[in-house]
């Protein structure tokens, strides 16, 4: 397996996780204007929570986000830091299958940050992700700069174009490169 297509390791959480991390990509001004009350969120490769527990404040108690990754060490994490907290009800853990996510649940918002790069099968993969995404839902893609080029990333949204979903927005994120995509 190329660098490209390597998964962070669960010992390499806490770099994903950080308050300097936090003021470089501040979760909730990156996700609120997408995210309502009542939501029903994916954050695929959720990691050790970095943007779930923020999605799961911002969907509110009526809300859900599905906290999905291929590592148990990343989802023991998650769920250790929100244990005991309001947010517990509102996170459901979902333990990604090796080359799919596995989840058939509509939802309202899927979240893909930084990970796209990670996955060997682009192209299936954002099949699996319109497959399950609600009538109007968004698709929210960030990629890092140093990872994926310009080239790489427009091959992407061309392909995802390709498939029906259609480009709202491209926003600018530090160091990123990202797309809003609706079903």
């Amino acid at each position: 397996m190329n660098n490209r297509n390597r998964v962070c390791p669960v010992e390499l959480s806490r770099s994903l996780d950080n308050n300097i991390r936090k003021w470089l990509q501040n979760p909730i001004k990156i996700l609120n204007p997408y995210i309502k009350e009542g939501m029903t969120v994916l954050d695929v490769d959720c990691g050790p929570g970095f943007f779930t527990v923020p999605i799961a404040e911002l969907v509110g108690s009526r809300g859900k986000v599905i906290a999905a990754d291929l590592q148990d060490g990343m989802l023991q994490k998650l769920s250790m830091k929100i244990k005991g907290t309001e947010l517990e009800d509102r996170v459901v853990f979902h333990k990604c299958e090796t080359d799919k996510i596995g989840f058939k649940d509509k939802v309202d918002l899927i979240l893909a940050f930084y990970m796209v790069h990670e996955v060997p099968n682009k192209e299936n993969f954002l099949k699996e992700l319109k497959s399950i995404l609600n009538f109007n839902g968004l698709i929210f893609i960030v990629e890092p700069k140093f990872h994926v080029s310009k080239n790489e990333f427009n091959k992407m949204v061309k392909f995802a174009e390709s498939i029906g979903l259609k480009t709202i927005e491209q926003s600018r994120l530090f160091f990123s490169r990202s797309v809003v995509l609706k079903n």
